[in-house]
């Protein structure tokens, strides 16, 4: 079945695009690891997180809808926000700002600028125990676009 990862999954998120069904999942062994769910097969292992990913989602397609797009966006308790290519195996970007442990991330259905990135949002957001959600434009890794914090008064 699926036993390639070395430490108890955190994460999942499932898929249907090219004629096949994937999953994506995420552990407290660092690793983001996308499976072909009919096969039972392993196909991409993602390695750069320096913790637990605690929380992984497919790119959106053109309409909207998750599971079409070749990317995948991770958040984890590194404090760091990244994006994978699938089509490559390979990281694109890390979005750090972030104070404490990620808790979620998500793709914005926002286009800044009325500019779309690889058929999908070109916005993705944050949430961190730190209280703050944070925007990210993904076409620059810099800094975040926005952040909003919640007033623990």
């Amino acid at each position: 079945m699926f036993y390639e990862h070395t430490r108890c999954i955190r994460t999942i998120e499932f898929s249907a695009f090219s004629g096949g069904r994937y999953l994506c999942s995420g552990s407290y062994d660092k690793t983001i690891r996308i499976w072909d769910i009919e096969k039972t097969k392993q196909l991409i292992e993602f390695k750069g997180h320096d913790n637990t990913v605690i929380s992984v989602k497919y790119g959106p397609n053109k309409s909207g809808n998750s599971g079409t797009s070749n990317t995948i966006l991770s958040g984890s308790w590194d404090k760091s926000v990244r994006l994978w290519d699938i089509r490559s195996s390979r990281q694109i970007q890390v979005f750090n700002g972030h104070n404490s442990h990620l808790n979620v991330v998500e793709y914005s259905p926002f286009v800044l600028d009325n500019m779309e990135v690889h058929e999908i949002s070109n916005v993705i957001c944050s949430g961190s125990w730190d209280n703050t959600l944070r925007f990210w434009d993904i076409r620059s890794s810099k800094k975040e676009s926005h952040v909003m914090k919640e007033n623990n008064n």
